[in-house]
């Protein structure tokens, strides 16, 4: 997300808006050409364009979603179909390929947005004190749910989320209260953040050729990195947000009794 606003904010930040287009029903006559964009900043998991006009379009890449950047005088990249937003300039075009949650707001309006959202792990000042404060409110969560809920902290994805357990030997169904580690498992969220914000190739281990890159994460039935013991693949969440989760079952002393009987 943090290199996905980077790049947009290159190609389109201090550029005079020539080819806006929102193709999803309630945006599909919003106007923005002869705008400038004024910058595009990446807050949690939210990317917000912001205009000269007053208003700012925020967008949301989920799973499947992406900006692809190309010339302003050639083809739009991505599928026609998939195209969801085009916003460009006399030299270049963005195209939000199945972007999700769009909006165009005006931009004193954008905490309705992502004012419910954490502390964002990426800010310049990470505010711990307040993510432990907002994690002590929902105490019998299970840390593995809670470390993706992005309304107590901004920023952790499935992949982190799976090697942030693995890294403090914390089983993914305790319930908060029972971490004392949270401090360090927030403090490595923004370490491995902030060492992954300037590429696409991301890694936790610190080798980032193909194969090496995490511990636990895509891992299933391999070899754990420090103990040996095959990585388990399971589910965690309720039935409409379970997403998958990987973990090993010895360093992570994982109870089972607390899952259930679904581990794979």
């Amino acid at each position: 997300m943090f290199l996905t606003a980077r790049r947009l904010h290159e190609a389109l930040a201090g550029r005079v808006v020539t080819r806006f287009e929102l193709r999803v029903p309630k945006l599909a006559l919003a106007k923005a050409s002869g705008a400038t964009v004024t910058e595009v900043v990446p807050v949690g998991k939210h990317i917000l364009m912001r205009l000269s006009d007053g208003r700012t379009l925020r967008s949301h890449l989920r799973m499947d979603g992406s900006w692809l950047i190309g010339p302003a005088g050639g083809p739009l990249r991505g599928r026609g179909s998939d195209i969801r937003a085009v916003v460009g300039n006399e030299d270049q075009v963005a195209s939000g390929v199945r972007v999700h949650d769009l909006d165009l707001v005006p931009s004193p309006a954008e905490s309705e947005l992502i004012g419910h959202l954490g502390p964002d792990l990426l800010a310049d000042e990470f505010d711990l004190a307040e993510a432990l404060r907002r994690f002590a409110t929902v105490p019998e969560r299970m840390i593995g749910e809670a470390l993706l809920d992005q309304r107590l902290v901004a920023g952790i994805g499935n992949v982190y989320r799976s090697e942030l357990l693995f890294l403090n030997r914390l089983d993914p169904w305790m319930p908060v209260r029972e971490v004392a580690e949270l401090p360090a498992v927030l403090t490595d969220a923004v370490r491995l953040l902030r060492a992954n914000c300037a590429t696409y190739n991301r890694s936790t281990t610190g080798w980032r050729q193909p194969g090496q890159q995490y511990f636990v994460y895509a891992r299933r039935g391999r070899g754990c990195r420090r103990c040996g013991t095959s990585i388990r693949q399971d589910e965690q969440g309720n039935s409409s947000q379970e997403r998958v989760l990987y973990y090993c079952p010895s360093c992570q002393n994982v109870d089972r009794r607390r899952a259930g009987p679904s581990t794979r």
